[in-house]
């Protein structure tokens, strides 16, 4: 296995760091216009936007610490990739019931990239 990562990997984790920072914040309670502009619920219990924008905002530091070491850490990656798909799963099944907007759906297809590019990578 590879000791350092890929360049074009390095590029997908930086930019989804600062994705996930920026979501990060979003979630916290009172961000409710910014995710109202990202499409998604502006409301919510503080406790649970709390706990939210903590996890969102923890898998961007470890996106950023993975980039930044340039180790690869095939169990994070896989783990992030799962909880990208996830998400991008949510939006599209929120958006089909009608809970969600359209607009919400470019966020989860961003995650859909990132999915795409995690696994291209642990596949080797």
């Amino acid at each position: 296995m590879a000791t350092t990562l890929p360049s074009w990997m390095r590029h997908a984790l930086f930019a989804t760091a600062v994705m996930n920072l920026i979501a990060g914040i979003a979630f916290l309670p009172p961000a409710s216009g910014m995710r109202a502009r990202l499409g998604l619920p502006a409301g919510g219990d503080p406790f649970y936007l709390c706990l939210v924008a903590l996890f969102v905002a923890l898998f961007g530091i470890g996106y950023l610490w993975v980039a930044v070491a340039n180790r690869p850490e095939r169990l994070f990656i896989a783990i992030a990739a799962i909880g990208k798909l996830g998400f991008f799963l949510l939006v599209v099944g929120f958006w089909l019931a009608g809970s969600l907007p359209a607009m919400a759906l470019p966020g989860g297809a961003a995650d859909l990239v990132f999915v795409v590019l995690f696994f291209q990578w642990l596949r080797g």
